[in-house]
């Protein structure tokens, strides 16, 4: 049976036609027939099909007879393209042998066409070269191989030339999944371990825990323990999907499927870890295990302060689906009750606020994102600062480190010289720079803090949408940093507060005040905003009282009548300002921190 049996990831850079191809493939092996059938049959999630976008690991089982007259099972894992999702990437790598590596024949190697390929190499995969979208007007074959070739060094000579819209060279694939690539080896006899690829909520059975079988056997009725956690549970289902879940009585070694075993958190099945016996485990866990870490915070706060609780639970539902996403409860003088959120990275941020907004009908205020630093103290002692507000008394600081990444940039040379300013702009140092034959392929050391907000919108917007772009985390590195406040009518606004690179910080500082200055709407007294660094100011915008005419009514006699209303009336704006309330519209925050183009950083 085990000789029978490709285990098989798709990997390829995002709307390159990873999900049309499992389509195409799912369809080919008749899984679904065609009333079942919808397009992005593995996307589960309306995000994921609107988008174009797969956000959770999926798998299934599939039946294929081959040429040669046996009956094959191929076991698909269909991982997300983007890299936020790298480490859910990597575990589904790690439960394969092979990858199926796709190529657009229009747009050829991108960035995280790179990043994935070089992750199934890492675990030593054999790699099926597939070329989709052949049927466009723009393919140009020869050229995408040539660049396959150059860029990633893998031999195109029995690349497969596809069309997964229309089917073409679908049979190919099957064939080549087949011969080329080797069957799961393990023994069946030994110890169970198997390696946990992705958990999730069925609001029926519990958590549903994705499994690759490495060593040994699971079947219902066995007390399995997560190597990790160092948790135990009773197995109550096995099954596989095909992609309908459907019971099995075992999985044994080489196989995929999915176990139920009354797991009540998802955070308890973390991806990565080893599944063994209890009373029969295993001597050591599957290499790789990591426990995810958020490296983007933002808060999250309701529109309507009433709507607090049912934020509350939302979050709690999000997080039965979502382990790798973190909160805790925070206050905001600006903006009232709300919670400190964390996020694998901005897209990651995104789809989470959409599907708050979404599935669980809220109105939400999210503040800028930032990043997590380490703030050493002249005490010894070294603080994770998530949320600026909670910046340490600057004279007890002795300094602070920001995380940094390394970053690989594909463009067209044409708009090389404006990626090269914006990186620069962005405190960049490059580390390479390789043509690769009208492209070049940039890699760069950038602050993670320049990269979060808009970094990869100016990066589209300014290759016209042909750059492409990837990164890694590189470490922490010491940094001269320093908090940033706004001010507004004198009292500091909690949610627009920021850590900012010092020779940056004046600049920034009058851009916010600016911004803020044409988004606050006018009062009946004149409003300062202030960008202040500890009891410095360093920028001040002032936005004008709104002034009724009194003298209208003064038609003739002496000035002094005139003077003595002007007089009346300055006093009442002055006694309006100390005892009036600044109103800022909820949009205001997120608004005022998009350093979109014009307005540089």
């Amino acid at each position: 049976m085990g000789s029978l049996i490709r285990n098989f990831a798709i990997v390829a850079h995002i709307d390159h036609g990873k999900s049309t191809l499992a389509d195409r493939l799912i369809q080919f092996c008749g899984a679904v027939n065609l009333r079942e059938f919808r397009d992005q049959m593995l996307d589960s999630m309306d995000i994921e099909r609107e988008r174009g976008i797969t956000i959770k690991a999926q798998t299934v089982c599939l039946n294929y007879k081959a040429k040669d007259g046996k009956v094959y099972h191929l076991n698909l894992m269909d991982t997300p393209g983007h890299v936020d999702f790298s480490y859910e990437v990597s575990r589904s790598l790690a439960a394969c042998e092979g990858s199926v590596l796709v190529v657009d024949a229009s747009q050829g190697v991108e960035a995280q066409t790179l990043a994935n390929v070089y992750q199934a190499l890492e675990h030593d995969h054999e790699i099926i070269i597939v070329i989709n979208k052949i049927d466009l007007p723009a393919a140009d074959v020869d050229r995408v191989k040539l660049q396959i070739e150059d860029v990633i060094g893998l031999d195109c000579s029995d690349a497969i030339l596809i069309s997964a819209k229309t089917g073409i060279g679908i049979e190919d694939v099957l064939e080549a999944l087949v011969q080329r690539l080797p069957a799961p080896t393990g023994d069946a006899s030994a110890s169970l371990k198997a390696l946990l690829v992705d958990s999730w909520y069925d609001p029926y059975l519990g958590v549903v825990t994705l499994i690759r079988v490495k060593d040994g056997l699971i079947k219902s009725g066995m007390r399995v323990k997560l190597m990790a956690a160092g948790m135990s549970y009773n197995v109550e289902k096995v099954g596989v999907f095909t992609p309908k879940p459907q019971e099995v009585g075992q999985l044994t070694a080489g196989e995929v499927g999915y176990i139920i075993a009354g797991i009540k958190s998802v955070g308890d099945a973390r991806v990565g870890d080893t599944v063994t016996q209890e009373n029969r485990p295993a001597k050591e866990p599957l290499p790789g295990f990591k426990p995810c870490i958020p490296v983007v915070f933002c808060s999250i706060f309701p529109v309507d302060s009433t709507d607090y609780g049912k934020l509350k639970d939302s979050l709690v539902k999000l997080r039965l689906n979502d382990a790798s996403f973190s909160f805790e409860p925070e206050t905001s003088q600006a903006l009232g009750f709300g919670f400190r959120c964390g996020f694998l990275g901005m897209l990651h941020l995104e789809v989470a606020e959409e599907r708050l907004e979404r599935e669980y009908n809220l109105d939400l205020v999210t503040t800028a994102p930032s990043v997590v630093y380490k703030v050493h103290m002249r005490s010894g002692q070294v603080i994770d600062l998530h949320n600026p507000a909670d910046m340490p008394d600057p004279s007890s600081i002795d300094y602070i480190e920001e995380p940094w990444l390394v970053a690989k940039i594909i463009v067209p040379d044409e708009y090389l010289g404006n990626v090269l300013a914006l990186c620069e702009e962005k405190r960049g140092v490059q580390k390479g720079l390789t043509y690769v034959g009208s492209r070049v392929l940039l890699e760069y050391m950038l602050p993670l803090n320049e990269v979060v907000y808009d970094f990869y919108d100016r990066l589209k917007s300014i290759s016209k949408g042909y750059a492409s772009f990837d990164y890694q985390l590189h470490g922490f590195q010491k940094e001269d940093l320093v908090k940033m406040s706004i001010l507004v009518n004198g009292e500091p606004v909690d949610a627009l507060s920021m850590i900012v690179y010092s020779r940056n910080a004046e600049h920034r500082g009058r851009l916010l005040c600016e911004r803020l200055k044409d988004l606050i709407p006018r009062h009946m007294f004149k409003i300062p905003i202030q960008a202040a660094i500890g009891g410095k100011i360093i920028a001040r915008e002032t936005i004008a009282a709104f002034r009724k005419d009194v003298t209208a009514k003064c038609y003739g006699g002496d000035i002094t009548r005139k003077r003595k209303l002007l007089d009346k009336q300055k006093e009442g704006k002055k006694k309006m300002r100390e005892i009036g309330n600044v109103k800022i519209p909820q949009g205001t925050f997120l608004e005022a921190l998009k350093m979109n183009k014009d307005n540089g950083k």
